[in-house]
């Protein structure tokens, strides 16, 4: 416990100035923070065989090219570019025509790796998009993660009889869901409320909800994914807590959601 509130502590005061400050030092944070992730998603031996070195060089550019495309918020109503998904389906899915002595890099290999690549470059992408549109939309949807994964776990350790996926992560309650889902809704809303949107609360409310509940399916997908590779955490880079990914799991599909959901708002 205290190994792990000593690295939460690090965290804030490594990572709280430079999302305060955002430009360039934010969007370097969030390359590094995106290759670290994407180099734990690789180490999972289950999910695809060895990746030749020279394909995982071409995945780490490939990824921060989608990253750090676009910094302004056109990109969530014009797309990522087709240039760069035509480089990726061509550099990863022609090599594994030369692997066919050892069985390496196989067809389902390379769009695994297509996947992720998307994903994480997606997310990342986004979340320097947001920060330079506010930093009020990422505090939001900071505080929506914390006060989901807080209350969800006090609200379960209370109250919590019925398991919500045993199978999956056999800690999660069925009340804890809820409490998370209600605490995680009402509090954000209302700092979306007073410092990014006055419209409508009803409505910043329902988003809020939504976005609650994707956050907590994100956990257990992130969950689902280390059980069918028989991990407890992604990595040991951050002690206490894990890897990039046991902190981003939730993160990663609100923020996919979140954009989605932008035009509502």
């Amino acid at each position: 416990m205290i190994k792990r509130l000593l690295s939460a502590i690090v965290m804030l005061i490594i990572l709280v100035p430079i999302l305060i400050a955002g430009g360039r030092a934010f969007s370097l944070a969030v390359g590094i923070i995106s290759l670290l992730a994407c180099k734990e998603m690789l180490d999972l031996k289950k999910s695809h065989s060895k990746y030749p070195a020279g394909i995982i060089l071409l995945a780490m550019l490939c990824l921060i090219v989608l990253v750090f495309y676009e910094f302004d918020a056109q990109i969530f109503f014009f797309g990522i570019s087709h240039y760069v998904l035509a480089f990726m389906f061509l550099v990863f899915l022609l090599p594994t025509l030369l692997s066919y002595k050892n069985g390496e890099y196989q067809t389902k290999d390379a769009f695994y790796l297509i996947g992720v690549i998307i994903l994480l470059g997606t997310t990342f992408n986004s979340i320097i998009v947001l920060r330079n549109m506010s930093l009020h939309h990422l505090v939001y949807l900071f505080l929506l993660i914390v006060m989901t994964d807080t209350f969800a776990f006090i609200v379960g350790s209370l109250i919590g009889k019925h398991k919500l996926a045993p199978t999956i992560s056999p800690n999660k309650t069925i009340e804890g869901t809820l409490g998370g889902l209600i605490m995680g809704s009402v509090i954000p809303t209302i700092y979306y409320y007073f410092c990014i949107n006055t419209s409508s609360i009803f409505l910043i409310f329902i988003i809020s909800l939504i976005l609650s509940f994707v956050a907590q399916l994100g956990d257990l997908f992130f969950s689902k994914v280390k059980r069918e590779n028989e991990i407890k955490d992604f990595s040991n880079l951050i002690p206490g807590h894990g890897g990039i990914l046991d902190r981003f799991d939730s993160m990663i599909f609100v923020i996919l959601a979140y954009i989605l959901l932008l035009n509502f708002l």
